[in-house]
């Protein structure tokens, strides 16, 4: 089903709409309303994650040396203390040292959020990002 449009005018310094199309050419938009819509829907998506209560789904990787004593064991043991939140996870070999894991998450963001932190803050843990987005 097709929703109703509105047209509405914006103003913007040539200089800032210049720098606006070679990023949105950059990225493959067609037109600049798309482009805007797609800003637009970030910033609400970022408001409702920012609020403690909100419902969100997080993707979170890390990267880490599995040569770290019983790193992977206090991972997964995380993980399974929190499997009501935890939907899913991917573990990739990088090379003969590297692991990445790629948890999925899912659940209030306060909640969310402190899984990923504890996740990302064991010793051994090289890099870890969490991402999310409103369920």
């Amino acid at each position: 089903m097709k929703q109703p449009l509105t047209r509405f005018g914006v103003s913007m310094p040539d200089a800032l709409i210049a720098q606006f199309d070679r990023l949105i050419k950059k990225r493959g938009y067609s037109n600049r309303s798309e482009a805007i819509r797609d800003l637009i829907r970030d910033a609400i998506i970022q408001e409702k994650v920012a609020a403690p209560e909100g419902n969100v789904v997080g993707a979170l990787t890390l990267v880490y040396s599995h040569l770290t004593r019983e790193l992977s064991d206090r991972l997964t043991d995380l993980q399974h203390r929190d499997h009501g939140a935890i939907v899913s996870s991917l573990h990739v070999h990088l090379d003969a040292h590297n692991c990445l894991e790629v948890i999925i998450l899912k659940g209030k963001a306060a909640r969310v959020k402190k899984i990923a932190d504890g996740l990302i803050s064991m010793r051994g843990v090289k890099h870890g990002k969490l991402t999310l987005t409103a369920a």
